[in-house]
């Protein structure tokens, strides 16, 4: 019996024993996929062989897992580089290499040979016999009339008001049903330089009609993202009547001379610097930003800006020679995408 039981007691010693050492390559495992008893955690690295791609991990939750741990990796090498390149260039001190130039989309802009050059004499020639050479010769001043699509809804209503404390000397009339082929012969007959249409879509304003009177060019505008003074944040007070300055950035092609000249003819030629106010139109990959701003100087160094509104974007869709005719008119350029849109890279004002 004695050795009966020192038997068992030694085979229950080796199962013990084969049990143990099968439970620590099980939790060796369970280890290495990163989950315990307790509960998932992640794997500390997304170690992969070369070629791997973690797109190839079927299961979703442990796709979107090895994912994020990816991501963080990566910030944390990029931040570490930084710290490392930013030591290097402190210690080098004066002696350090110029900051590269990061690239973006505007300075690998694709070359445009209509980019006008200011010293060109065909340009020159251009601009003095063309449609806007009366105003910028001082022998006309800007009158304006502004106007909507039929049966306007209220919110272009307060635009067209609102746009009509931006614009000096600019008077709101409705529409009352008037075609613009009727609208345009009054206008000229009561001394009116150009016409603004503002239409709608949904109760939401969507497009702007710019006409230069008597002769033209006539822009149509695609507009989106419409903020009236009240829908603005930190917002000034309402504008006064004085005359405000006016800024056009990178309107740089010839197109966009021409389009730059027809923002600029809208305003009167002398601002009165003593109101502090500004409208900006700033061309950024064809799309044209409308802001309206109050200055003031803080000190010789420091300016801070208040935006009075309202703001507004415009994309040209076409530029139209003479008054409005959507019928027999003739389109000096017109937007077509398929064609012209080729290249992320590629604008044309």
């Amino acid at each position: 019996m004695a050795k009966a039981s020192e038997k068992n007691g030694s085979s229950g010693k080796k199962s013990l024993k084969r049990k143990a050492a099968t439970k620590e390559p099980q939790e060796a495992a369970v280890a290495e996929d990163g989950a315990t008893e307790r509960g998932a955690q992640p794997p500390k690295a997304a170690a992969f062989p070369p070629g791997f791609s973690i797109s190839e991990i079927k299961n979703k939750q442990r796709r979107h897992l090895m994912f994020t741990r990816w991501k963080q990796q990566q910030r944390k090498e990029k931040l570490a580089a930084k710290k490392k390149l930013k030591k290097e260039r402190e210690a080098l001190g004066d002696k350090a290499p110029p900051k590269p130039i990061p690239k973006t989309i505007d300075n690998q802009r694709v070359y445009d040979e209509t980019v006008v050059d200011p010293n060109d004499e065909e340009v020159a020639y251009d601009e003095a016999t063309d449609e806007f050479a009366s105003y910028f010769n001082r022998q006309t001043s800007p009158k304006i009339l502004i106007t909507t699509s039929d049966r306007p809804h209220g919110r272009t209503v307060r635009l067209c008001e609102q746009l009509s404390t931006v614009i000096p000397d600019s008077h709101v009339y409705y529409r009352r049903g008037l075609a613009l082929k009727k609208i345009i012969p009054q206008c000229i007959s009561r001394d009116f330089t150009d016409l603004i249409v503002i239409n709608e879509d949904r109760k939401t304003p969507n497009g702007l009609i710019l006409s230069h009177l008597p002769n033209g060019p006539t822009a149509h505008f695609k507009m989106s993202s419409v903020r009236l003074r009240k829908e603005i944040k930190r917002r000034g007070k309402d504008p006064t009547e004085h005359v405000p300055e006016i800024i056009l950035n990178n309107f740089t092609t010839r197109l966009g001379h021409s389009i730059g000249r027809m923002f600029a003819s809208l305003f009167p030629h002398d601002p009165q610097f003593i109101g502090r106010q500004v409208a900006t139109f700033h061309n950024q990959r064809d799309y044209i930003f409308f802001r309206f701003h109050r200055y003031i100087f803080k000190s010789e160094k420091k300016v801070g800006i208040q935006e009075l509104g309202p703001r507004f974007t415009l994309k040209l869709r076409s530029l139209q020679k003479g008054t409005f005719d959507s019928k027999y008119g003739e389109y000096e350029w017109v937007h077509k995408p398929r064609e012209m849109d080729t290249s992320r890279r590629k604008f044309h004002l």
